[in-house]
């Protein structure tokens, strides 16, 4: 039976003992890390009833990085071999002590590289092995007929990435921990079209059903009902009138506030952005280092959250990239701007708070300052009653498309799908739906907050930053939020 396991450890030749090479490392340097990456990503796909993609790629080589002279240098290497681990390590010595000569900060190695061991797994209670290539295939072309609901559907596509990833962490010191994570991602979306006019919807805005978990959600009687509702509010927007143009209040689903969350608080408030490193290339940031613990970044009922500790969410782990061990730290608490998004390295050259995230794409970038898991924390109120409380307002799902300034500050967004809040009602549905604001004027307008049982987790594989460029994974939780009069207009952006 040809299923889609593929076990790292036990069916790839020429595996590496990263406990042995330390050894034949030790002393080349002052301190010395290996971080081998190994990752099997499975991606299958179907378009209008027929098959679309079917393929397996694999990913394998090691990070050495080494401190030198009081600097870092790094290099990757596939030769997985004692030679090419012996020159990968001569190279990122004289990278450290290239870099020696214009340090901006002299590390102290104890403070930036904390000595640790431990394991972590996804928590999965249905592996890849319990299903057949075949029947998962089976589950996508039929979904992406499911979708056609009429012959004004004229592209429906689903797929899945399957993500098996192993990342085993060893240095000079002692450290040793080994993450093993097994990630599922899946979209189904219509397009519908009459004339010139054509409309998408998308499944939770294409990139946000991704979860760190196995295929125990993989349930094809509800991918299909999905899939039935996606193409049906597909021929909605068809026929809708265009989104108004005017102030009012809004609420945006949990599918929304992914990306509200994400380019809103999570890009600002990272430490090496903030310190400058990014700003040729991803950008700087309005938010200022004396601003922690100053500015009143929303209302207060704004809880944001680091949490990479939450089971199934996207981004969860138990160390990052330099090994320090990842816990749930409040980056703003009922509204005021407590911690920055920074590694260790970070903290230690601005003198302000973070968190564990210091995290490489793969086994060819040095790591750097990414978001986790990233989540606004609960409230008391329910959709129900933000509906009910508001005169005039939309509520919008999902991401369409985004802009936002280099310093995260100004943005505007467009979603798929919305419908109008009359006198406490929800009414119309109308197309081409977007809104815009500043950042701090936007969350200090929050005024209502679902509670956890309304809460939806979310993700996304591209979030992109770097130079060179590195595309991580991230995650997102939060139930619907309100907003009181923002700026909503219509029309594709």
């Amino acid at each position: 039976m040809l299923t889609l396991s593929i076990p790292i450890y036990e069916k790839l030749p020429n595996s590496l003992d990263l406990r042995l090479a330390i050894q034949w490392l030790t002393g080349k340097a002052d301190w010395i890390g290996l971080r081998l990456y190994q990752e099997i990503t499975h991606q299958r796909g179907a378009r209008n009833g027929h098959p679309d993609e079917n393929q397996v790629s694999f990913d394998r080589g090691v990070m050495v990085e080494v401190f030198h002279q009081g600097h870092f240098g790094y290099c990757g290497t596939a030769h997985l071999t004692k030679a090419g681990l012996e020159l990968a390590c001569h190279q990122a010595k004289q990278m450290a002590e290239a870099g020696a000569k214009y340090k901006v900060a002299d590390f102290d190695l104890s403070a930036v590289r904390p000595r640790s061991v431990g394991h972590y797994r996804s928590p999965v209670f249905k592996n890849l092995d319990c299903e057949t290539l075949g029947d998962f295939s089976e589950t996508l072309r039929l979904a992406s007929l499911k979708l056609k609901v009429s012959d004004q559907i004229v592209n429906a596509i689903a797929n899945a990435r399957l993500v098996e990833t192993s990342i085993h962490y060893v240095s000079s010191d002692g450290s040793d921990t080994l993450q093993e994570f097994l990630l599922l991602g899946h979209n189904y979306a219509a397009t519908a079209q009459q004339g010139s006019e054509s409309q998408t919807r998308s499944d939770h805005g294409g990139v946000a059903s991704c979860s760190q978990i196995g295929l125990e959600t993989w349930d094809r009687a509800e991918i299909l009902n999905r899939c039935a509702r996606i193409g049906k509010e597909a021929l909605e927007l068809l026929q809708a009138p265009n989104c108004p143009s005017e102030k009012m209040d809004l609420i945006l689903a949990p599918d929304q506030m992914l990306l509200q969350i994400h380019e809103s608080i999570g890009h600002p408030l990272e430490l090496d952005r903030i310190l400058g490193d990014e700003r040729n290339f991803a950008g700087w940031s309005f938010v200022k280092a004396e601003d922690f613990g100053q500015l009143q970044y929303g209302s207060k009922l704004m809880n944001a959250t680091f949490d990479p500790s939450v089971p199934g969410e996207y981004a969860s782990y138990a160390f990052d990239d330099c090994g320090n061990p990842a816990q749930r730290e409040y980056l703003i608490k009922d509204g005021l701007l407590v911690r920055g998004l920074g590694s260790l390295e970070s903290q230690f050259r601005s003198h302000l708070p973070g968190v564990a995230n210091f995290r490489a794409s793969s086994w060819n970038r040095a790591p750097i300052d990414r978001m986790a898991n990233i989540n606004l924390e609960p409230g008391s109120s329910n959709l129900k009653d933000m509906i009910a409380q508001t005169e005039k307002g939309i509520l919008m799902e999902a991401n369409m498309s985004w802009s936002i300034d280099d310093y995260r500050n100004k943005f505007q967004f467009g979603c798929e799908y919305a419908r109008l809040i009359e006198n406490g009602k929800l009414t119309s549905v109308v197309k081409n739906p977007n809104y815009r604001g500043v950042t701090v004027p936007f969350w200090n307008s929050l005024k209502a907050v679902g509670n956890a049982q309304e809460v939806e987790i979310y993700g996304t594989p591209w979030c992109g930053k770097g130079e060179p460029s590195q595309v991580i994974r991230v995650g997102h939780s939060s139930p619907h939020c309100l907003f009181s009069q923002v700026e909503v207009f219509g029309g594709v952006q």
